[in-house]
């Protein structure tokens, strides 16, 4: 048995194991192959992580960079108290509309605001609107603009803030300083980010499964 084929199997038993089987959240991967959509979402015990890092915090307002199918926006939502919120953003309008099908079937669309159309316009438009701060902030889209999207989510924080970047590994290429891939280039100036941010306290975690060789970025909002 190879190293990815161990992987993918340790991924099925954890989730045979530990998360309850959601005929919902199947028929939402569904969908989504279905439609054409990349296969980027986060994997089901991924999905499980944010929902369980949600609920830690305590978060009542949620900010989400890259909403693709509404995959891992209603692990989120299924977190958040009654009155709670998840603002998602997808410059895809396909994407988009798969997406909101995707909540109105999981019963969470009342507590997600969808944005359509490039993010960094959206976060801009937002931050004329006053948009209140939030207490989790994911991001998950495009990688050359990482850095750009984690100072647009320090703009939307507060002490206390947790900020989550999804795809932080790159099966080991973060580490190739000559890397022409504008995906590992943006990751590592994203590191650098944060390596200078003296606003937030960070650290990475590396992981493999289903997904292959990859891993998040956590961080701390401090003032």
């Amino acid at each position: 048995m190879n190293q990815t084929t161990t992987w993918d199997k340790v991924d099925q038993y954890i989730t045979e194991r530990l998360i309850p089987q959601d005929a919902v959240l199947e028929e939402v991967l569904v969908t989504n192959q279905q439609a054409g959509l990349p296969p980027f979402d986060v994997s089901p015990s991924q999905g499980k992580f944010l929902n369980l890092l949600v609920q830690m915090k305590g978060a009542r307002r949620i900010l989400e960079i890259g909403t693709l199918g509404g995959y891992s926006t209603i692990w989120m939502a299924r977190a958040l108290p009654s009155d709670g919120q998840i603002v998602t953003l997808e410059l895809d309008p396909i994407h988009a509309q798969v997406a909101k099908a995707n909540l109105s079937l999981a019963e969470v669309d009342h507590l997600v605001e969808l944005r359509v159309g490039d993010a960094l316009e959206q976060l801009s438009q937002m931050k004329q609107e006053g948009v209140e701060p939030f207490d989790f902030i994911f991001i998950d889209a495009d990688k050359p603009n990482n850095p750009n999207y984690l100072k647009w989510a320090l703009q939307f924080s507060q002490p206390g803030t947790v900020i989550l970047g999804d795809n932080v590994i790159r099966e080991g290429e973060v580490i190739n300083e000559n890397s022409e891939d504008a995906r590992v280039v943006g990751v590592r100036e994203f590191y650098d980010l944060l390596a200078e941010e003296p606003r937030i306290s960070a650290t990475a975690i590396q992981t493999v499964g289903s997904k292959g060789y990859d891993g998040f970025v956590l961080g701390i909002v401090n003032s």
